[in-house]
């Protein structure tokens, strides 16, 4: 039975975002209407079925199936909705701006009548708010109030954010609408900031640009140790001893990717440039990361030559762990990079095989175990820290090779138990393991003799 007391709500656009705010909100005993023009997706959703993996998003689906109602139907759903939440895609444009068509799409649907609280949840550039209540206005929809109300979701982890979240960000000039929205997350906890809408725009977008450049940064370092031979998860750990920087974000690999960091970061640097201002730092985090997703290519070429006819093994294609999504994901840039040097690319993935296969080159063979794609290979290269990908210290596994090469693009592995099994290990901002001569096993051969000696 429907609560009449609670606000009838609904969520337009159910993707990632979306069918996860869907969720929590039915887990608050809302009674949640999804609305979604893919017709295909509305189908698969009324069967429980999830079209992109997320850890627990499809039991969680199921467990409230009672309280989401699934509808291709924008217009009809606006006549009834008294908050509604938009989680709609922005991608970004060629010139580096936001794709705000979607949301526009949403803002024109909205009928004549309506008096819906309008929570903006999609990522947009500062200064959408503005813009989409001057829509509203011309239209003369001056019952509905808007509200900006960024999502902080880490793919792989996204129930457990929306679940107990670090904070909750209210943008609004409607004092009615921001504490409406504010007592709907409440039971969640979390930090409360109500603040003006610009400034919530701006929170979720300096938030990821950070997050990239703090990742950049630790990429950076790495690259200087591999010339004066520091190691530079040692280099992170003591730095993110200091509380003032922290041990979260300071892993060196091959670069950030994934549909957030790169885009909003770019959507920051242009709505700074639009205005004006030349923002410099983020021009380097861009250029940066695009640099380190080809490092294990320089690192390749480095130990084998000459790529033509060599056959690579790539382990990991999402840009992540814990999800399917293939969107910047730094496999992408490496595998190109690989076809074109005239290697032969052979991909496993765990999770996101099906998800690559749609964007990947055809000659590029996905292989469905971890031992199929290390036959016969020349060098493997580890692009996603999967905990699969642990097996990977194994003699068995490093014997399969043609060259038990092996790049640790992520620094996933121990480098002493990695050559212990045989590998040839490469890290990132790593020394490698150093053999044990001939000279030194003899003596340490010796010296055990010794004591078992004495002992006797």
């Amino acid at each position: 039975m429907i609560d009449q007391s609670l606000p009838r709500i609904g969520v337009v656009g159910v993707g990632y975002v979306g069918l996860v705010t869907a969720v929590a909100l039915a887990e608050l005993g809302y009674d949640v209407t999804c609305v979604d023009i893919d017709v295909t997706k509305i189908a698969r959703l009324e069967a429980c079925d999830v079209p992109f993996f997320e850890p627990g998003i499809e039991e969680a689906v199921r467990a409230q199936r009672d309280r989401l109602h699934f509808t291709p139907d924008l217009r009809a759903a606006f006549e009834f909705l008294d908050v509604a939440f938009v989680c709609v895609d922005t991608p970004p444009l060629p010139s580096g701006h936001a794709d705000l068509s979607r949301v526009e799409s949403v803002v024109d649907a909205i009928p004549a009548l309506a008096s819906t609280v309008l929570v903006m949840k999609s990522t947009v550039p500062v200064g959408t708010g503005e813009r989409i209540e001057r829509r509203l206005a011309d239209r003369g929809l001056t019952q509905v109030a808007y509200v900006s109300n960024p999502e902080f979701l880490r793919e792989g982890s996204a129930l457990a954010d929306v679940r107990s979240p670090d904070r909750v960000v209210v943008g609004s000039a409607d004092d009615r609408a921001a504490m409406m929205l504010a007592k709907v997350w409440a039971p969640l906890g979390g930090e409360l900031l109500v603040c003006d809408v610009a400034s919530a725009e701006m929170i979720k977008l300096a938030s990821n640009a950070f997050l990239a450049t703090k990742i950049t940064f630790i990429n950076e370092i790495a690259n200087v140790c591999d010339i004066v031979g520091a190691d530079a998860t040692v280099v992170a750990e003591g730095m993110g001893l200091d509380r003032r920087i922290g041990r979260a974000f300071l892993q060196p690999g091959v670069g950030f990717g994934g549909s957030c960091f790169g885009k909003d970061v770019s959507a920051l640097k242009q709505a700074a440039a639009n205005a004006g201002y030349h923002f410099q730092l983020l021009a380097g985090v861009l250029d940066v990361n695009t640099l380190q997703k080809r490092r294990p290519l320089r690192a390749l070429i480095e130990r084998l030559g000459d790529l033509r006819g060599r056959r690579i093994a790539v382990l990991g294609l999402a840009f992540k762990p814990g999800t399917d999504d293939m969107r910047d994901a730094p496999s992408l840039v490496l595998v190109a990079a690989l076809l074109a040097a005239g290697a032969t690319v052979v991909a496993h993935d765990p999770v996101a095989a099906d998800s690559a296969a749609r964007v990947l080159p055809r000659e590029v063979e996905i292989v469905p175990v971890i031992s199929e794609a290390l036959h016969g290979a020349d060098a493997a290269v580890i692009m996603t820290e999967w905990p699969d990908y642990q097996s990977l210290v194994s003699e068995q596994l490093s014997g399969l090779m043609s060259r038990p090469l092996l790049i640790d693009g992520r620094n996933m592995l121990d480098p002493d138990a990695a050559q212990r099994a045989g590998w040839e290990w490469v890290g990132v901002g790593r020394p490698a393991p150093r053999p044990s001569s001939p000279v030194d096993v003899a003596a340490d051969v010796d010296v055990v003799a010794r004591m078992d000696a004495t002992a006797c």
